[in-house]
């Protein structure tokens, strides 16, 4: 591929994948946020309430993935990405503005929307304009700008709160900087970014994967002589063609559901779920229980904080230079089983009451392993497993079993941090990781190296 063409590509999955930075931000500024709005709301000590106001963007994501696949198989990616820069900017200013809680929770949840459509969109934008040679590679670049986002929420969080005394009470939060404006600031500050995508998205050019299956050849040999060249451009159109017409059916939930993608369907389901229910969300997003169970105070919870979130970037990097060289498989292996075993560890340093820097330890290890892992290679995964015609709707119902999962992990860990405590929940986690590494063993193929209508072939019988 040429200089030019590469630095093209890369540019434009760099604003697709913004998404993804907005995603990760949105997704988790509410963990550092939560000592002081919980104050502010008077719901601290409150676990169905601290539980609905922590997933109640969940729900919103849920309607927003469902949404994406078909409004954007109708429409085009480009248009509904600009929707979900819009949302973003609506719910960055709702958010930090609100006065009370149900308000609050209003603009959770149409951020929750803006996610599930930026996490559906984001992937498949960019697996359906990217080499099959680096696709796995660039595909990651969303999930990189996702931790990247993560780590921006985690050090507005802390640069923005003022210290906290470590025995300080639950009236001197409520009225201090902290809880009465700084959590405000941390949600204005996604502002920034959600306008630059907004503004970056009308430069975008409609996926000319997607142009091709709607019958608009022209167009997409323009997009993709871009990308790769006239040789490049004419072979892949060729290949899209070709898959289309092996494809009888009509694109829609009908197509998705006959028995010819049971089994694709079932890789992308579990797979998405797999990357929620092994726990890793509920450190970003309950934070202050953990830390605060391993001996932290609030200011040091959010010093910590901004330490898993460089892991996590680190490490997100290092994925995105394995994915095509290891392979899918091999990551998800690696991350199933590498998981189980650092929870059983961490259980234990709970069960014996260890705390400070031994738990931080075994937490960054942790978030390493799932960001090197399951965070990245699972969208890589979903992202080209389905054939063309179906793929919006496909990741639609793959990211909505994802949120589903997330919502449980995320509202049913106080519950059950409170019933397992800390060792139990942790080992209930690992377990899962274990599962899910032997549905991998059986099920899971190779696709790295493999054109999308080549894996199309492959899966779909």
């Amino acid at each position: 591929m040429k200089t030019h063409s590469r630095a093209y590509l890369f540019g434009i999955a760099l604003i697709s994948a913004m998404g993804g930075l907005l995603f990760g931000y949105d997704w988790v500024v509410i963990g550092g946020a939560k000592p002081f709005y919980e104050q502010f709301f008077g719901i601290a000590g409150n676990p169905s309430m601290q539980g609905w106001a922590m997933s109640s963007a969940l729900m919103g994501c849920l309607f927003g993935a469902l949404t994406a696949g078909p409004l954007s198989d109708k429409y085009g990616r480009r248009p509904i990405l600009i929707l979900s820069a819009g949302l973003f900017i609506c719910t960055a200013w709702g958010t930090g503005a609100a006065d009370t809680f149900t308000a609050f929770t209003i603009y959770r949840l149409i951020g929750g929307f803006a996610i599930g459509v930026a996490s559906s969109l984001s992937p498949i934008y960019i697996a359906e304009i990217a080499p099959t040679d680096m696709r796995g590679r660039f595909v990651s670049i969303n999930q990189l700008t996702v931790v990247l986002g993560i780590l921006s929420a985690q050090m507005v969080n802390w640069l923005i709160a003022e210290p906290v005394p470590a025995d300080a009470t639950a009236e001197y939060i409520l009225n201090s900087w902290n809880g009465q404006t700084g959590w405000r600031w941390m949600f204005w500050a996604m502002m920034v970014p959600s306008v630059l995508f907004f503004v970056m998205g009308f430069f975008l050019p409609e996926s000319p994967r997607w142009l091709a299956s709607t019958g608009q050849n022209a167009r997409a040999l323009e997009v993709f002589t871009r990308i790769g060249g006239a040789d490049v451009a004419r072979a892949e159109l060729a290949s899209i063609e070709a898959s289309l017409q092996d494809d009888k059916q009509q694109g829609g939930f009908r197509q998705l559901f006959h028995p010819s993608m049971r089994l694709v369907l079932l890789i992308g389901v579990v797979m998405a779920v797999l990357q929620q229910w092994c726990g890793i969300n509920v450190i970003f997003n309950y934070a202050q229980e953990i830390f605060e169970a391993a001996g932290y105070g609030v200011s040091d919870v959010l010093m910590n904080i901004v330490v898993t979130g460089i892991t996590n970037v680190i490490f997100t990097i290092v994925a995105m230079f394995v994915v095509d060289r290891w392979g899918r498989k091999k990551l998800a292996l690696l991350g199933s089983f590498g998981l189980a075993i650092i929870y059983a560890f961490m259980g234990l340093f709970y069960y014996l009451h260890f705390t400070g820097i031994i738990v931080l330890v075994v937490v960054v290890c942790a978030i390493a392993c799932y960001a090197m892992t399951l965070a990245t290679v699972m969208w890589v995964i979903v992202s080209e497993i389905f054939p063309n015609r179906v793929r919006g709707i496909a990741m639609s119902v793959c990211t909505f079993a994802l949120w589903a999962a997330c919502f449980l992990l995320t509202y049913t860990f106080p519950l059950l941090n409170a019933g397992l405590g800390a060792a139990g929940t942790f080992w209930l986690y690992g377990i899962i990781c274990l599962a899910g590494g032997l549905f991998t063993v059986k099920f899971l193929p190779e696709t790295k190296g493999k054109s999308l209508e080549e894996i199309e072939k492959e899966l779909v019988k």
